[in-house]
């Protein structure tokens, strides 16, 4: 509506009224400048970061206290952005592009590289983003810098991978308000649960069948980009394969009555320039009954036929999302793409490897690392709060 978006841009400009008047007084904390996971061909690279002031969010520590979490989480939203930086991009090839920080302190480009180097893991490709000039009156430290890496899957990628996060990933349980505020808001990277055995099913998806680690993964999820580093140092700590984040603003703007919800849209949106991006690449979806998921990949799958080879959501135990995702399944078949429900990890996994996206060796792995993750948090799980059916188990 129009006066919500009288007041979203009042309080931006406010905001950034504000955060000037302290870099005047000398009170702002230093500039912090972060890149993104994103994801290019060899004739596109697509480079996203953003510039803000560094809150000074410490290292997630198993033994941080739940205030010391509370306190990093309201730092991540409590931020500063900078607008209306100068930037350098410098790929690999030696050019030199210049982009500026917008309202919001993101930068984006797409460049075009003359050649690339060799990948990093098979699939990454670095560019290196500085500081030019930042606006007065804010102070330009010298070289202030960040590594932005682009992932551009290899010819010979069997397919993709495109995840979503909550209650796919990592235990969030988004069906439950109370239990979610304690996870999200409590909880660091360290003590964040991922759901058993999910870090080697994701693993063997990445190895695929030639044995080579390149099948890219893709992670979509509606978690505003103020989360990033905690979902990045998650996948990390948690030895899940690395993927740009596809994550959202949380800029105050209201959609059309007639638009889609903001998570169905922003998911599908994602999904669409993946599959548009790479248009001869297969890809497995994967996501979980506690939302949307069935429905977005629905859709997917009539927007892209032939391009999806199975899709896997994980059940949340709510007996009405099962029955949708049931009808959704039902729906899929005149298409030839096999929707499964399914109750955890070993059960896709085996799925996968009848269907050749994995080796049946790698069941077995699959198995062990689910009763290592349960033998790990039988008491720690959600707060003893009760293991309710976790994800993917």
């Amino acid at each position: 509506m129009p006066l919500l978006d009288k007041l979203s841009s009042w309080a931006e400009r406010a905001d950034d009224a504000l955060t000037r008047t302290r870099a005047r007084l000398g009170l702002l904390h230093p500039l912090q400048l972060l890149s993104y996971r994103s994801y290019g061909t060899p004739n596109r690279l697509y480079v996203k970061g953003r510039l803000l002031t560094d809150k000074g969010i410490s290292e997630p520590d198993p033994s941080d206290s739940r205030w010391n979490n509370l306190l990093n989480m309201y730092r991540r939203f409590d931020s500063n952005e900078i607008s209306g930086a100068q930037l350098s991009v410098r790929p690999t090839d030696g050019s030199d592009h210049l982009v500026v920080t917008d309202e919001e302190g993101y930068f984006t480009l797409n460049l075009e590289p003359k050649t690339l180097p060799e990948p990093v893991d098979f699939l990454w490709y670095p560019v290196d983003v500085l500081l030019s000039q930042a606006p007065a009156p804010f102070p330009t430290p010298p070289n202030l810098s960040t590594r932005a890496m682009v992932l551009i899957p290899p010819a010979d990628a069997e397919y993709g991978i495109i995840s979503d996060l909550d209650d796919t990933v990592i235990q969030t349980s988004a069906t439950d308000l109370l239990r979610m505020a304690r996870i999200v808001l409590l909880r660091n990277a360290r003590s964040r649960l991922p759901f058993k055995g999910v870090a080697e099913f994701y693993r063997q998806l990445q190895l695929g069948r030639n044995g080579k680690r390149n099948n890219p993964f893709f992670y979509v999820s509606s978690s505003p980009w103020n989360l990033y580093d905690l979902l990045e140092d998650f996948l990390q700590l948690n030895d899940i394969p690395p993927g740009p984040l596809l994550l959202r603003d949380m800029a105050l703007k209201r959609k059309q009555s007639t638009d889609a919800s903001e998570h169905h849209g922003h998911k599908l949106k994602e999904i669409d320039n993946l599959l548009l991006t790479y248009p001869t690449l297969p890809f497995v979806l994967i996501g979980d009954s506690g939302q949307e998921d069935a429905n977005i990949y629905r859709e997917v799958v009539r927007r892209h036929p032939g391009r999806i080879l199975a899709i896997y959501i994980r059940d949340v135990n709510r007996p009405d999302r099962a029955m949708l995702v049931e009808q959704v399944s039902e729906d899929l078949r005149a298409d030839k793409v096999e929707m499964l429900l399914v109750q955890d990890t070993v059960q896709a996994a085996k799925h996968a490897a009848s269907t050749g996206l994995i080796f049946q060796a790698a069941i077995p792995a699959v198995e062990q690392e689910k009763q290592k993750d349960e033998a790990a948090t039988d008491d720690a799980e959600l707060d003893g709060e009760g293991s309710g059916a976790p994800v993917m188990q």
